[in-house]
C-alpha cells in the first residue's frame, strides 16, 4: 500500500470536510450529536455483537480486556457522553484576548478549529465516539487509527457515525477510520499539511513510537504512573477509601493507583489502610519496611524489587514505598512519576500545600482519589486523553484544548512606517 498516494487522498477528503464542519452553526452541530447519540442507542445490539467478536479473541486476563469490553451500560454512557458534549457551550469564536494598539488597530485573539485531528489508540472502542464528538463540536474532522484488537467494534462505530453524518447532510469524511496496519499509522504521522495534530492514546510503547516517527505536531497523552502518599497526619479512613477507589475502580485506566507511599511513622496503620484491598485480590509489592509491617496481616503480599517502582501496573497489583517525610516522598515521585496524577492524604495544611505546590504533574490531589482525572469528572464532557506534557495542553483534553486560535486585526487604513 502506498504511504503517499492512497492515504493522502483520504486525508485530503478529511481536510475538505473540515472546512465544511467549521462553517456549521453551533446549534446544528449539537442537533447532529444528539442524533448520533440516538443512533448509538438504536443500534446497540450491532455494536455489542461486533464487540463480542473482538473480546472473544482476547484473553480476559489481558489488561486491555476491560478497556475493550462494551456492555449495555457502557454503550448508554457513550450516548450520554455525546449528549453532554452537545449541551456544552461551543469552544469556537471565543475572544480570548482583545486590545487596541496606539495606532488605533484592534487586535483580537479568537478560538478556531485545528482542522484535521488524528488519534492513534489501542483497544478502546469508546474512543471512536468520544473523539468524533469532541472534534466535531470543536469544528475539526478526525482521522482515527485503532488497534487490531478492536477492529470489528471500531468498524461498527465508524459506520454509525458516517451514516448519521450523511443523513444530516454533512460530509461522511468528517470522520475517517484507517486500517489496522502500522503503515496506516505512519501515513498519518507523515501527512504534513493534511493532518494538523496527532494525539496518541495508549501504552508508553505506542506513545514513544508516535513521538519518534511523527512529522506532524503531537500532543502526548502519557502513561499514568500514579502515586498516593499517606502523610504522617493522614486520616486512616480517608486514606483507606481513597486508596481502595484509586486502585480497584478500574485497573486498566491511566488514572489508577500504581504505588502507595507511606510515612515511616504510620507503618503500624498499614494493615487498617490496606486490608480491604484483599477483597478485590490486590497484590501488594512492598519494600522491606512495609513488608514487615504487613506480614501476617495482608494475604497477597510480595517483596518489591527496584523494577516495581515507577511501573504502570494496569492490573490488580500495586507497589508500596516507605519514606521518612514529605521531602523524601516528593523526591521519590519526581524520580518515579510520569507527571500524570499524584495524591496526598493529609490533615496537615502546610504539608498539603507543600505537596500541591511542589509536585510536577498534570493533576495533583489532596484527599481526593486520582480516579477523578477525567474530562467528564472535571465537567468538560468527554475527553480525548490526559496530556502529560506542558506545551499547548495539560491534563484532561476536552473541547477548549482541541481548539487553537488566530489573531483578527481590524483598522481604518493603518500602514506601518
Amino acid at each position: 500500500m502506498s504511504l503517499t498516494t492512497d492515504n493522502d487522498n483520504i486525508f485530503c477528503k478529511a481536510r475538505e470536510a473540515s472546512r465544511q464542519i467549521a462553517a456549521i452553526a453551533p446549534a446544528r452541530t449539537d442537533e447532529i450529536l444528539r442524533a448520533l447519540a440516538d443512533a448509538v442507542e438504536a443500534r446497540q445490539e450491532e455494536l455489542l455483537k461486533a464487540n463480542a467478536a473482538d473480546c472473544a479473541a482476547l484473553d480476559p486476563s489481558d489488561s486491555r480486556y476491560d478497556r475493550l469490553l462494551l456492555t449495555p451500560e457502557r454503550v448508554g454512557a457513550i450516548a450520554d457522553g455525546m449528549r453532554e458534549v452537545a449541551a456544552l457551550p461551543s469552544p469556537l469564536g471565543i475572544t480570548l484576548e482583545s486590545f487596541k494598539r496606539p495606532n488605533g488597530m484592534l487586535v483580537r485573539k479568537v478560538s478556531v478549529p485545528f482542522g484535521v485531528i488524528g488519534v492513534i489508540f489501542e483497544a478502546r472502542p469508546n474512543v471512536v465516539f468520544d473523539v468524533f464528538a469532541l472534534c466535531f463540536k470543536a469544528g475539526s474532522a478526525c482521522a482515527l487509527k485503532g488497534g487490531h484488537e478492536a477492529a470489528a467494534t471500531n468498524a461498527a462505530a465508524i459506520a454509525i457515525i458516517r451514516e448519521t453524518l450523511e443523513a444530516s447532510g454533512v460530509p461522511a469524511d468528517s470522520a475517517i477510520l484507517l486500517g489496522n496496519s502500522r503503515d496506516e499509522a505512519l501515513a498519518m504521522l507523515r501527512a504534513r499539511g493534511l493532518v494538523d495534530l496527532v494525539i496518541p492514546r495508549g501504552s508508553r510503547g505506542l506513545i514513544d513510537w508516535v513521538r519518534e516517527n511523527a512529522q506532524v505536531p503531537v500532543i502526548e497523552t502519557g502513561a499514568g504512573v500514579c502515586h498516593t502518599y499517606f502523610h504522617s497526619s493522614g486520616d486512616i479512613a480517608t486514606g483507606r477509601d481513597i486508596i481502595f477507589n484509586a486502585k480497584t475502580r478500574r485497573v486498566g485506566v491511566c488514572n489508577a493507583l500504581d504505588c502507595m507511599i507511606v510515612d515511616r511513622s504510620r507503618l503500624s496503620d498499614l494493615p487498617a489502610i490496606c486490608y480491604h484491598l484483599s477483597d478485590r485480590n490486590v497484590e501488594i509489592y512492598a519494600d522491606e519496611e512495609a513488608y514487615e509491617a504487613l506480614k501476617g496481616a495482608y494475604p497477597l503480599l510480595h517483596r518489591a524489587s527496584d523494577e516495581d517502582f515507577g511501573r504502570e501496573w494496569l492490573s490488580l497489583r500495586m507497589s508500596l514505598k516507605t519514606v521518612g517525610d514529605i521531602d523524601e516522598a516528593l523526591d521519590f515521585i519526581a524520580v518515579h512519576g510520569s507527571q500524570h496524577s499524584e495524591c496526598i492524604v493529609a490533615e496537615n495544611r502546610d504539608a498539603t500545600e507543600q505537596f500541591l505546590n511542589n509536585v510536577d504533574a498534570a493533576c495533583v490531589y489532596a484527599n481526593v482519589s486520582t480516579a477523578f482525572t477525567d474530562g467528564g469528572q472535571f465537567g468538560f464532557g468527554a475527553e480525548i486523553g490526559i496530556s502529560t506534557q506542558k506545551l499547548h495542553a495539560r491534563g484532561p483534553m476536552a473541547l477548549r484544548e482541541i481548539t487553537t486560535y488566530k489573531y483578527l486585526v481590524t483598522g481604518a487604513g493603518q500602514t506601518r512606517p
